[in-house]
């Protein structure tokens, strides 16, 4: 075993980077058209007294008025408090340095926060969309990337699809949703082409302010990597974090650099494996998340750990034919290949729908279990365990003993002579037909484990209909496949399938 403590993350540190946000003092500031009862107000006053929006002269603020692509921009940018003070031409032809909203669209597009309509046109005068308002919210606040790969979603919306290309708004939709950010303007749509208006921005911003989840993000390069390209998360199923992978800049190689987001659940121990590079080779790193609660903030750790957590095997009942065993399993002994006894009697289950009989194991190598069924019949099981390092699981493969198998093409068939044509087929299995017959029967030979190919002499055509149609199928020869793990050995004969 060897574990290594690589980072050390605390939300506390994140909390000094955030908008301030919560409750503030009751706001001087009202509106003549923002009663207290109206479910945007709260927002409103908020972020008015923080000077981040204002009225108009008149003393009213216009809720149901919408909002321009530079207004958002600028109301992102302050609350973001962005650095606005030194920023490069975003280059953008309708976006000018001496239009007002000329330095937060260009601080954020800089961030790569917002973008234009792809003909260089930004268009800060157009009115900006509900699932336009959903993308930069995302971006601008870092929320966590959730979607259907990574993190169950749900989308109630029949108006919001997720696609990648062309890029939607689909997937910052469901995040706002998925947060409680947002909601739709019915319980099935979200209405992403409509105008967002001043009220429910207000309101979709302080929210976001307010339930932005606690969330740790860590570079490829804070593990020593180049890039990460995959990760595999909770495989030991406590549900203490999310794990969401999300991908960078482009790098040279053409792959993108990546980095992962944390968000902290509940206090537990989690897993996580990741898929990276390193000067152009694949690593794989495996780590112990540690989630511990601490001055009540959760506070992050990452163990770099060889370890690996117990495995199921799965023993497969079912015979040659597809049938289940008549009795039931009374008793199963696992042994080491060379035949010392670990256990007499391992603890074990049903599984698979009662096909299958598990049980767990923790460490690699070769094994074999004996399967004890009521009538006293005992059936032998080869396991092979393998350690990985993209996984913390073991690999398992199983072979259920039966050392020969008998196949019987039937007498209806002439099938001539028959050929074996794979090379040295003596050395995998030993295959016999009886005289006068299509009966073929093959009993495992040597060491080696593959597969054999029997040719036929002639074809065999078989004539199947349903109820519209008939069909011709033409079968060739038959296989004869051979596996074995130390000195179990499993052989099974099986037609070709037609061509």
């Amino acid at each position: 075993m060897k574990n290594r403590l690589v980072v050390l993350l605390s939300v506390l540190l994140l909390m000094c980077s955030l908008p301030l946000s919560g409750t503030v003092a009751a706001s001087t500031k009202k509106f003549t058209d923002v009663p207290s009862s109206k479910h945007f107000a709260e927002a409103v006053y908020d972020l008015a007294e923080r000077n981040i929006i204002g009225g108009y002269p008149d003393g009213t603020f216009k809720p149901g008025n919408t909002i321009s692509r530079g207004q958002a921009a600028a109301i992102i940018a302050k609350m973001i408090k962005l650095d606005m003070s030194a920023v490069k031409n975003p280059g953008f032809n309708d976006v000018t340095p001496a239009n007002g909203y000329y330095k937060a669209i260009a601080a954020l597009a800089e961030k790569g926060i917002i973008s234009g309509y792809g003909d260089g046109h930004y268009g800060p005068n157009d009115s900006i969309k509900r699932g336009q308002m959903a993308s930069i919210l995302v971006k601008a606040f870092d929320l966590p990337r959730y979607n259907d790969n990574n993190n169950s979603i749900n989308n109630p919306f029949k108006d919001v699809e997720v696609y990648s290309y062309p890029p939607s708004h689909g997937v910052n939709i469901l995040i706002l949703y998925k947060l409680g950010i947002a909601s739709g303007t019915s319980p099935d749509k979200f209405s992403p082409n409509a105008f967002i208006t001043r009220g429910q921005a207000a309101k979709m911003l302080k929210a976001t302010e307010d339930m932005k989840p606690t969330m740790i993000t860590l570079e490829a390069s804070d593990i020593g990597l180049d890039n990460i390209r995959y990760i595999k998360t909770d495989q030991n199923d406590t549900r203490v974090f999310d794990g969401i992978l999300v991908k960078g800049k482009e790098l040279p190689t053409g792959v993108r650099e990546g980095s992962i987001q944390f968000v902290p659940l509940k206090e537990g121990i989690g897993t996580l494996v990741v898929t990276g590079s390193k000067s152009n080779s694949t690593v794989y790193k495996k780590y112990y998340v540690h989630i511990q609660k601490e001055n009540g903030e959760l506070k992050l750790s990452l163990e770099e750990t060889d370890d690996h957590l117990p495995t199921t095997v799965n023993l497969l009942l079912l015979n040659s034919k597809g049938e289940l065993p008549g009795e039931v399993v009374q008793n199963v002994s696992l042994s080491t290949m060379d035949g010392k006894l670990l256990s007499n009697n391992i603890e074990f289950e049903y599984c698979m729908y009662d096909e299958s009989i598990c049980f767990d194991i923790d460490q690699p190598g070769q094994y074999i279990a004996t399967v004890l069924f009521a009538d006293g019949k005992e059936v032998r099981y080869g396991i092979e365990v393998k350690s990985h390092d993209s996984d913390f699981y073991y690999g398992v493969r199983t072979v259920k003993e039966n050392i020969s198998d008998v196949y019987d093409m039937g007498a209806d068939y002439n099938i001539g002579k028959h050929i074996i044509q794979t090379k040295d087929a003596e050395q995998i299995a030993t295959i016999t037909r009886d005289p006068g017959t299509n009966l073929f029967r093959a009993h495992a030979a040597g060491q080696k484990e593959g597969e054999v190919f029997i040719g036929f002499e002639h074809k065999v055509t078989e004539k199947y209909c349903d109820e519209t149609w008939c069909y011709l199928n033409d079968w060739i020869g038959i296989n004869v496949i051979v596996e074995r793990i130390g000195s179990i050995s499993s052989v099974r004969i099986y037609r070709t399938p037609p061509y």
